[in-house]
């Protein structure tokens, strides 16, 4: 068995892991538990300061256990390790290595080897609802506006992948649904489109998001 802390942004997040990646990665022996970062109610704004304070917590006091990160590339601060280096690069793949090895550099100057080895770092270069564009038919349908599939469809051929679309705070993936829906909920809605498109689905669509699960799927066991 491989036991998971993850690290959430927000609601919508630890939502979606408790709910769907959760069940889903069980099956396999591997077992995901959700922590929001702080006490904030919403996600956005996130700082190193507050995440460390998260991943010392469960690190040095869950030795059994790995510990990760579900946050976006679009919510962390500017000053947040690596973001200005990452944001040069032109490749997605590039600007998550960059960002993710800055991270786990700036941690392990105050955590030991032996925490850091249970840590994965991860930062997805979307928001959440850059995933919902893995199947713009079934976001539609979960919406309960088929009327808007062919909109979705458009956002979504403009784009290599549904992991590009992010380019700006007014053109990001949710800013883009409201758009179109203005009555969209993140959390509720957000969950329920998932559930719609399937996991398997936006896996073969998004290969970051997949390379991360993959990763955390074949994390050998601890000892008890």
């Amino acid at each position: 068995m491989t036991s998971i802390y993850i690290i959430c942004e927000g609601r919508t997040e630890s939502t979606v892991v408790k709910n769907i990646l959760g069940p889903e990665l069980a099956v396999k022996d591997v077992y995901f538990h959700p922590v929001r970062i702080g006490r904030r109610r919403r996600g956005g704004n996130v700082t190193f300061d507050r995440l460390e304070m998260n991943i010392r917590d469960q690190l040095l006091n869950n030795r059994n256990w790995y510990c990760t990160t579900l946050i976006d590339f679009y919510g962390i601060e500017p000053d947040f390790p690596g973001k200005k280096e990452a944001a040069t690069k032109s490749e997605l793949s590039d600007k998550l290595g960059v960002v993710c090895d800055a991270f786990a550099d700036k941690l392990a100057q105050t955590l030991d080897e032996g925490p850091m080895r249970r840590f994965i770092p991860y930062v997805q270069m979307h928001e959440f609802e850059g995933l919902l564009f893995s199947d713009p038919m079934q976001l539609a349908f979960a919406l309960r506006r088929q009327e808007l599939a062919q909109q979705f469809w458009a956002i979504r051929n403009d784009f290599d992948t549904p992991e590009h679309i992010d380019d700006s705070p007014i053109s990001a993936p949710s800013k883009r649904i409201q758009q179109m829906f203005p009555r969209y909920r993140k959390v509720q809605m957000g969950e329920r489109a998932i559930r719609a498109i399937t996991l398997e689905k936006i896996r073969d669509e998004c290969p970051l998001f997949d390379a991360w699960l993959a990763k955390l799927e074949n994390l050998p066991a601890l000892p008890a």
